[in-house]
């Protein structure tokens, strides 16, 4: 069970850093149409539809990666003062009374206007070069499904904290967590002091 949760936060971590690469796509077509219409005065006609279709994608699909992170806004005024038990008691009634409905709705509806969006091949009403905008919406629907998915993982990590008294670990943590130890193990072994391989090394004997 304690696995569960970190399956599905590198789930969520490599959908959301694939989608993070168009970050880099946005900047060179916002270039792109910066050069051609201040430079050479012939803006291009899909420039508008484009950045907000590249950054909808982005915004849609690290919401899953976010939440595996606790970095969504969190009014912490009195939360941080509680107890992990506590804390954890208060997260899990409000992931079953609120999030996990609201997500399951995200998904009932999006899935609706994502079909019909999709069927009838929808482009942009907003220039005359007929963008097609029937990809981010087929996207919404996605993200509502990693989103529920992410947040069973959390209500997971509720259950194991009010059982442990502490909240279990997230995927960044072990991830942190390792980068200390190799660096560790490293320096110990550039002063040649002697100690445990590495990971991922096995010492070999005659």
């Amino acid at each position: 069970m304690r696995k569960i949760p970190l399956f599905i936060d590198a789930l969520s971590a490599s959908v959301g850093k694939s989608f993070g690469w168009l970050i880099l796509v946005l900047t060179l077509g916002v270039s792109y149409e910066v050069l051609v219409r201040y430079v050479f005065g012939a803006p291009t006609t899909w420039a508008f539809d484009f950045s907000y279709i590249t950054y909808g994608a982005m915004f849609l699909m690290a919401g899953a990666y976010t939440l595996s992170r606790n970095g969504h806004v969190r009014a912490d005024v009195l939360y941080r003062f509680w107890r992990p038990r506590t804390q954890a008691s208060m997260d899990l009634v409000l992931y079953i009374l609120f999030f996990l409905p609201a997500v399951a709705a995200w998904m009932y509806a999006g899935w609706s206007y994502a079909e019909m969006s999709v069927r009838f091949r929808e482009v942009s009403i907003f220039s005359p070069a007929g963008v097609p905008v029937f990809p981010l919406k087929a996207l919404i629907p996605v993200t509502g499904l990693l989103l529920f998915i992410q947040g069973v993982a959390e209500v997971i990590r509720c259950i194991l904290c009010i059982q442990d008294g502490e909240w279990p670990q997230r995927l960044h943590d072990v991830e942190e967590t390792e980068s200390v130890i190799i660096r560790e193990k490293q320096h110990l072994a550039e002063a040649g002091v002697v100690d445990e391989p590495l990971p991922g090394h096995r010492e070999t004997g005659a």
